[in-house]
């Protein structure tokens, strides 16, 4: 998970809360002074903390638990309220107005720009738009055939002459084409540093251009110095928003975070992993929620979304209402669970989960156990897929060895088919409380893998 240290911290500090007697000011002093200590080890900014802490104790002083929420939900409340507000508050999005809608990328070297606007032009791809991809980078060396290569992986076309090295020239080159398209993301030229010809060339870009939107990418491991970069690319630039890359790969990304909401252009994307999936809208109060342990159910419903195809979710649920489905509709839904990336990652996103305090290598394991039963479902046959009633053990034998797994991994998935259609028997007609029952004593309450 992202920042994975600072949610743990944060994590410790709400489960003291809960468990806590009473709450007073000595306990709430002690929480902030572990909160503390966890934000400046993020890299945030030590004036932000102390602010934040004062916000903190000046509502616990002063604000009374409204009906129905107790002095410990209060605390959580004011903790959550002021953490989101500290990285920017309220969601910020993109809304697509106009055809062309023409997105500016732009960066130093380093920051991840050419993968970021392969992320974002996927994460459009998916939400129906027709997306085109713009390099005009001529700086890089093979800046073009990074971008084609992304471009090609998920069916977006990408425009740009290696050839040339005017940037307004090319996009010029290709201007009319441009116009058949939805959304038109131009990647942009990076230095070193944001010098005076990288400020020139953006500038010819830009006025000719006319993008809606200009983001400037950055790098979460540049911490603090991230408010400087923004504060210079929004002048030069009239950046319009950020985006935070590898916030995986460090424990000191809560820094770009902080330092970038407190200038004019807020965060509007982070990429959370190398993946091309490993990207997703910030959502201030949905990212604070999954710190705290709280979920974020509007990332989980996004997730859900880009993994599962409506009509086909809508045909797999009604098979499995009916019991009438079989190992091929069992081995769609655990794909529809892997699109959906790491366990860990996932069960993030469920409120409540992160107090549940799962371990990590447990949900590393499960996904390992995923990863099996796809090989298992691939070493059989489409007659076997569809009537798993004919495997006996010489077909166990030969379908564990096409998996390269024990015999006892193939019985596993018979197993659970067979379980899950007992209880699909025993669904009709009875209330939530008696399938649970049944559910627990045939062991198929959730996915037991």
């Amino acid at each position: 998970m992202v920042l994975d240290k600072l949610g743990e911290s944060l994590r410790n500090a709400v489960s003291k809360i809960k468990n806590a007697i009473f709450v007073d000011e000595k306990l709430l002093n002690t929480i902030i002074k572990e909160l503390q200590r966890a934000l400046i080890q993020a890299d945030v900014n030590v004036k932000l903390v102390f602010d934040l802490s004062n916000n903190i104790k000046k509502r616990f002083k002063e604000e009374k638990p409204i009906p129905g929420l107790s002095q410990k939900d209060l605390v959580i409340k004011i903790l959550y309220e002021e953490l989101a507000n500290l990285l920017g508050g309220e969601l910020k999005p993109i809304e697509v107005i106009q055809k062309p809608f023409k997105i500016f990328l732009v960066g130093l070297f380093g920051s991840g720009k050419t993968t970021t606007a392969g992320k974002l032009a996927n994460y459009f791809a998916k939400r129906g738009y027709k997306i085109a991809l713009v390099q005009t980078d001529t700086w890089r060396p093979a800046a073009y055939e990074q971008l084609k290569q992304l471009g090609e992986r998920i069916k977006v076309p990408v425009f740009g002459d290696p050839t040339e090295k005017d940037p307004l020239k090319i996009y010029k080159k290709f201007e009319k084409e441009l116009n058949d398209f939805d959304i038109v993301i131009i990647d942009t030229a990076g230095r070193d540093a944001l010098s005076d010809d990288l400020i020139e060339e953006l500038n010819t870009l830009y006025n000719y251009v006319k993008p809606q939107e200009v983001l400037l990418v950055l790098s979460s491991d540049i911490g603090q110095t991230a408010e400087k970069q923004a504060t210079k690319f929004h002048e030069a630039a009239h950046i319009t928003g950020v985006i935070i890359t590898k916030l995986d790969g460090t424990a000191k990304g809560g820094g770009a975070l902080t330092a970038c909401s407190i200038t004019n252009a807020k965060v509007k994307f982070i990429g959370t992993g190398e993946k091309i999936n490993d990207f997703e809208p910030f959502d201030p109060k949905g990212f604070v929620g999954r710190l705290l342990g709280l979920g974020d159910l509007n990332a989980l419903l996004e997730k859900a979304k880009e993994a599962i195809d409506e009509e086909e979710a809508k045909d797999l649920g009604e098979k499995f209402l009916k019991g009438e489905f079989n190992l091929i509709d069992l081995y769609k839904q655990i794909e529809s669970v892997k699109k959906m990336g790491p366990l860990t990652k996932v069960l993030s996103l469920v409120p409540g989960f992160g107090s549940l305090n799962v371990p990590k290598e447990m949900l590393e394991m499960q996904d390992a156990k995923l990863d099996k039963w796809r090989h298992i479902f691939n070493s059989m046959t489409k007659e076997e897929l569809e009537d798993p009633s004919i495997i006996d053990l010489s077909r166990m034998e030969r379908i564990a060895k096409g998996a390269g797994v024990p015999v006892s991994e193939v019985r596993d998935i018979l197993k659970y088919y067979k379980q899950s259609k007992k209880v699909i028997k025993l669904f009709k007609g009875k209330n939530p409380k008696q399938l649970e029952k049944m559910a627990k004593k045939l062991g198929v309450g959730n996915l037991n893998l």
